[in-house]
């Protein structure tokens, strides 16, 4: 073990006793809690060297999960490295391409077309995985909508009926779609089907959406087979189930396992069945995601998984050293969780004393600091109304920018339990009186934001706005929505005004869309003339000239009428007994030769949009074009979903604008879409960051400020009061689930904070801090106006963990010849509006691949 020592010292890494036991064990299951900043990716990323390059295993031998694409992206890149620097030395190289490392859904992907599961090295075709939008859609468009609850007794108002079950009011189909989906997710990550719950005395409604939680998995199995996340995960157990060869994997590691869910758990048991090398890294205090079925008993109780399933006991490591934050902030957060009583016989509302028996909180931690600096590091507002706490938070942050404490606005970060209340508001004002600009992607809607309204204000010039085939009321969700495209149509005209040459290209815009429009009618009327049907196939010889004759039509489309290449196609496609219709040759004739994300770059060269690309190049402000990019990925999505040409048929009778914005549009807005997000930097320079509290997992910052402590114990959600009679396992009891939810939400906050951690101290009628903060700030913690900031270090400039990888071919070449397009595309995101080069590369790629795997399997058979 000499040479992995040589290494810790090249990379200037000194494990402490519990990281280098734990980078050294070799087999059997392995249990790691490992607490806030203990230095658990870097124990992956050495443990997962040593497997490889000390102990011989293939890096295809190494199965790596983890949650987000961000820590899969640290271990992705890490591991790359540091296998880098052993190949310099041994002159050994390693492929990494075959191994798997990623979220879990993608590695479920993998595991799915991974042709080494199948007999005779044949994979099934793999299913297109809908994210949570399109598997919004899928519900919720009316005609899918009325598929799934086609016949049910779903009472005289359904959709009414539905929301009552899920204590939500209102009968609006978007509601009730959206408590679909948490109740079939939640069904699905359980692995809950008709035997669970047959016989159970059930909800007579519950039960009807039992029947359409089978029809909407029965719908995804048509043509094109599809499936959701959660089904997803389904598949992937099922199809190493049923792999009976030798182990592909030596060795399974888990992070953040408190975030697993039931089938999940039981993926990872299954991969590691044989060899029983499962190694899980986590920490329950941190799990939050409940709300998507996660079950923290998964990493609780993982000792007593293991005995069950294997009858062994796992080695128990705790990482419990914080190297993240100084001395105050730890013993904070851990006071702060050790309020609660955890114990399986405990009392709700605090500490009575704790009861012999199980917990739902691995015990005896034993988390502490590394750092001994025992300065002021917690800090507390003076006492004061909503009005004062913002003033106080907002001037805390001008005096750490003006004394240097942090040198650049993103490394403050305001955190909320949620970003809908009127104190996000109020602080967010209070900072821009000081011209402190914020970023906040979760605070309003996408579709609000300057950038979204912008674009979206000049597509409202282009092609009109919408009018609905109903009257909505002021109060409702449409009156909302039409509001807002009343104003944003209004932007659209005021850039219009103050860019002559913007004025300009939008009248050429139009112009076409009325010029497709007006071709349209006049062949659409020969053709009613002539007695032709649309549908039937489309005679060039008595059709052609009629067509191209008519009066008044347009250049362009005489042009594709008489076009030779297009009259080519015509026959060949009759050769092939595949002849074209009339209704496709007027369509093409009548189309447009730009699309909607076409549009999106044309706008983007004029003065306006410009203006935000230059500030990002130049380092000044990356919010603009961040959100820019987002909204490119919108538009693409619109055209995968509805429609990729611009026809004249969809532009006629507001086709296209009630499709885009009616509809499409109108769900992002009541979906609460949110501004970009990067998995790599969540907060761009010049700007402070104001996240949720979910969002801000896995992040740290130099100075983390909680906007508010006070949180309402509004019970289980529903979907757990629905799902919790149908489970076989024992979790925790109903009515402490929002006790404990709250606990681990706030200590994720309070974790966050490197050097400084500010609390507000708010008070007023209604406003109260959650119970187990009220001993902490009775306990004299220093105010923020008395506040030394001498003793706070001054921020470093964090350029990640890891470095980033880069491909010659597709990021160096690409900055070589245009550095402005590799920032657009490589770097924030933006979607191309050509994609044929990109499925040409993919086709040949794949191409190659199953040749690859073709061979394999013969030679294994025996042939040639």
């Amino acid at each position: 073990m000499a040479i992995l020592k040589k290494f810790w010292k090249d990379f200037g890494f000194t494990p402490n006793p519990a990281q280098e036991k734990a980078i050294r064990h070799l087999s059997g299951p392995l249990y790691l809690p490992a607490g806030p900043g203990s230095g658990k990716t870097r124990v992956l990323l050495w443990r997962t060297l040593n497997q490889i390059a000390m102990q011989g295993h293939n890096p295809d031998e190494i199965f790596l999960a983890t949650f987000t694409e961000k820590a899969a992206a640290q271990l992705r890149e890490g591991i790359r490295v540091l296998l880098g620097a052993v190949s310099n030395v041994t002159k050994q190289p390693y492929d990494l391409e075959r191994m798997y490392v990623g979220t879990v859904h993608s590695l479920c992907q993998r595991i799915i077309k991974d042709r080494r599961f199948y007999e005779g090295r044949r994979a099934a075709r793999a299913p297109q995985v809908l994210d949570d939008l399109e598997q919004y859609f899928t519900i919720y468009r009316r005609s899918r909508w009325e598929a799934l609850t086609a016949g049910l007794m779903l009472g005289e108002e359904p959709t009414k009926e539905i929301n009552q079950l899920f204590e939500t009011r209102g009968s609006s189909r978007f509601e009730a779609a959206n408590n679909c989906i948490g109740l079939f997710n939640r069904l699905s990550e359980e692995c809950l089907g008709p035997d669970d719950w047959r016989g159970v005395d059930l909800d007579p409604l519950l039960k009807e959406l039992l029947v359409a939680y089978e029809r909407y998995r029965a719908n995804l199995l048509t043509a094109p087979v599809q499936t959701d996340f959660s089904l997803l995960q389904q598949e992937a157990l099922r199809v190493v189930q049923n792999y009976k060869g030798e182990p592909l994997f030596k060795h399974v590691i888990v992070d953040e396992y408190q975030d697993t869910n039931t089938i999940q758990e039981r993926l990872y048991f299954a991969l590691a069945a044989q060899t029983q090398n499962l190694c899980v890294v986590g920490d329950d205090d941190q799990a939050l995601y409940r709300f998507r079925g996660a079950t923290v008993e998964n990493f609780v109780q993982f000792p007593k998984r293991c005995r069950e399933a294997w009858g062994i006991e796992p080695t128990k490591i705790p990482l419990a050293t914080n190297y993240r934050s100084r001395k105050q902030i730890v013993d904070f957060y851990t006071g702060f969780m050790d309020w609660a009583d955890w114990s399986e016989h405990g009392n709700k509302g605090g500490r009575v004393g704790a009861s012999p028996g199980d917990y739902y909180r691995v015990p005896d931690k034993g988390i502490h600091p590394h750092s001994k600096d025992d300065a002021a590091s917690v800090v507390l507002t003076p006492q004061g109304n909503g009005v004062a706490t913002a003033y106080e938070l907002a001037a805390i942050c001008k005096r750490l920018l003006d004394a240097g404490t942090v040198s650049n606005p993103n490394q403050i970060a305001f955190l909320f339990p949620s970003l809908k209340g009127v104190q996000v508001g109020r602080i967010r004002d209070e900072l821009a009186k000081l011209n402190l600009k914020v970023y906040a992607p979760r605070a309003g809607r996408f579709l609000e934001v300057e950038e979204a309204v912008a674009v979206l204000g000049l597509y409202l010039q282009v092609f009109g706005k919408p009018t609905p085939s109903f009257t909505p009321t002021e109060k409702s969700d449409y009156g909302d929505f039409l509001n807002w495209m009343n104003d944003t149509q209004k932007v659209g005209a005021e850039l219009m005004k103050a860019d002559p040459e913007l004025r300009g290209f939008i009248g050429d815009m139009q112009a076409d869309v009325k010029r497709v429009q007006d071709d349209y009618d006049k062949l659409i009327a020969l053709v009613e003339k002539s007695g032709w049907d649309l549908k039937a196939p489309y005679d060039m010889n008595t059709m052609k000239r009629p067509l191209a004759s008519v009066a008044g039509l347009s250049d362009t489309a005489k042009k594709t009428l008489v076009s030779l290449y297009f009259d080519r196609i015509v026959q060949q496609r009759i050769t092939d007994g595949d002849p074209l219709s009339l209704s496709y040759v007027i369509q093409r004739a009548t189309s447009l030769d730009w699309n909607p994300l076409d549009l999106f770059y044309r706008l983007c060269g004029f003065s306006h949009f410009k203006a935000m690309f230059d500030l990002a190049e130049t380092g000044g402000d990356e919010g603009p074009i961040c959100n820019l990019g987002l909204v490119s990925q919108y538009l693409a999505r619109f055209m995968e979903e509805y429609a990729s040409l611009l026809t004249a048929s969809f532009l006629k009778d507001d086709r296209f604008q009630l499709t885009l914005f009616s509809s499409y549009l109108y769900a992002l807005f009541r979906r609460g879409e949110s501004e970009y997000e990067d998995a790599h930097d969540p907060f761009p320079r010049g700007r402070i960051p104001f996240l949720t509290i979910h969002q801000s997992k896995g992040l740290e910052f130099p100075v983390v400020v909680l906007g508010s402590v006070s949180r309402t114990d509004r019970g289980p959600q529903a979907v757990e009061k629905l799902v919790t009679p149908l489970l076989s396992r024992q979790g925790e009891p109903l009515d402490r689930m929002s006790e404990f939810d709250s606990m681990r939400l706030f200590y994720v906050a309070l974790s966050r904070a490197q050097n400084l951690l500010v609390l507000p101290d708010t008070r007023g009628p209604g406003v109260s801090p959650f119970a187990a903060f009220k001993p902490l700030i009775a306990s004299g913690l220093t105010r923020t106006d008395a506040l030394d900031l001498a003793t706070v270090p001054k921020a470093e400039i964090d350029d990640d963990e890891t470095p980033r990888h880069y491909s010659f071919t597709s990021d160096y070449q690409l900055y070589e010849r245009c550095p402005r397009q590799y920032m657009i595309f490589r770097k924030y995101g933006f979607v191309p509006s050509r994609t044929q080069t990109m499925m040409f590369g993919s086709l040949v790629h794949q191409t190659i691949e199953d040749l690859h795997q073709f061979l394999i399997a013969q030679k294994k058979a025996g042939t040639s």
